[in-house]
């Protein structure tokens, strides 16, 4: 074909309405991609924190755009219709992969919008960390879901598959059955992890005691959880667990607590003054929230007395601090003020002394 015939057909229409649909639909990408630089730039100034990934968003946003043009100009191709089903098919499954891509991004950053506003520490309030949690698996739950449709919409795209499927729902019984057998336990943990959702035993950002373990619960998904413990080790455990078995949380209600510490010392210790050098050393500590600080008796032996130190913290970090800081002042306050309340063991030999027993011994 010369410019000539070129030319002519173009003039009767041939190619012409392709390439003004061509001209619309890059018109149109960088049109909406501007515009939509333009929102996210609004959308950025007017958040205050920064950390919230628009970015993600664009990507996705570009393949959407550039699918509609494809697809409007896909009709007005010049081919054989025997390419053109097969284009058609190609655009479809792409469309819907393109489209759940974007889902996915835009849960993402649905999430981390959320998040600014509800911060997971133990200083925070329940209801702050409660929505962060729900916020945070409801996004895993929807992830699954999507990816799910996703699929199955690809996979019902082909007749093939499409008949293999109604062939399944025709024998629903039967293949429930055994689905079920085979993946009791996969379905069970899916169950656990919506119904820590749905009760919230656990939030992010609760402490907790998991297996003697202190620490943080930092992350939590539809089949396992996150603690972060004291010493930046990580402890997986599976959601099921927190089903199962009994756990310590003690930001369950709130983040107050109280510390005890155990002193013990001999019988001439004055307890008063003890009491006394506890209440100051509460009072002088930023640790001490002013709810509680008290001193018992709470056991005798013939060695020593035992004394408990009972005080309160805004949180289990400043009561372990605190317990140390009053378990290491107590100490040295018996010991520099009084030497013989320290623990000691007294022999008692009887009234005639070491004498009288050799002298019993001998008679025997």
């Amino acid at each position: 074909m010369d410019t000539a015939e070129l030319f002519r057909d173009v003039m009767r229409g041939t190619y012409l309405v392709p390439l003004l649909i061509v001209l619309l639909a890059v018109l149109f990408y960088l049109v909406s991609n501007s515009v939509f630089r333009k929102v996210v730039g609004k959308i950025r100034a007017s958040v205050k924190e920064s950390g919230i990934p628009f970015d993600l968003l664009v990507w996705p946003f570009r393949l959407f755009t550039a699918l509609i043009g494809l697809g409007a100009f896909l009709h007005y191709i010049p081919v054989s219709p025997d390419l053109k089903e097969p284009l058609r098919h190609a655009l479809l499954i792409v469309s819907i992969l393109g489209f759940g891509w974007f889902l996915l991004r835009l849960l993402i950053v649905t999430e981390q919008f959320m998040l600014q506003h509800y911060s997971v520490d133990v200083s925070t309030t329940e209801e702050s960390r409660k929505i962060a949690t729900h916020v945070s698996l409801a996004r895993k739950i929807l992830n699954v879901l999507i990816v799910l449709i996703a699929v199955s919409g690809v996979l019902m795209t082909f007749d093939t598959v499409r008949q293999v499927g109604l062939s399944i729902l025709a024998s629903a019984g039967i293949a429930g059955v055994i689905l079920g057998f085979a993946a009791q336990k996969s379905l069970g943990t899916l169950i656990a992890g919506i119904q820590i959702a749905i009760t919230q035993p656990i939030r992010i950002g609760d402490v907790v005691v998991v297996e003697s373990e202190w620490g943080r619960i930092e992350e939590i998904t539809l089949t396992y959880v996150v603690v972060a413990l004291w010493d930046q080790r990580r402890l997986i455990v599976p959601i099921t667990w927190f089903i199962d078995r009994p756990f310590e949380n003690w930001t369950r209600i709130s983040a107050e607590l109280l510390g005890t510490v155990y002193i013990y010392t001999d019988y001439a210790i004055p307890l008063d003054a003890l009491r006394r050098e506890l209440e100051r050393i509460a009072a002088s500590s930023s640790l001490w929230d002013g709810r509680l600080v008290k001193m018992h008796v709470t056991n005798t032996t013939d060695k020593s007395v035992e004394v408990r130190a009972l005080i309160s913290a805004a949180n289990s970090s400043d009561a372990w601090e605190l317990r140390c800081l009053v378990r290491e002042q107590l100490i040295e306050f018996i010991r520099t003020n009084y030497p013989g309340g320290l623990p000691k063991v007294r022999m008692d030999m009887g009234d005639g002394g070491p004498e009288a027993a050799s002298a019993a011994s001998g008679e025997m």
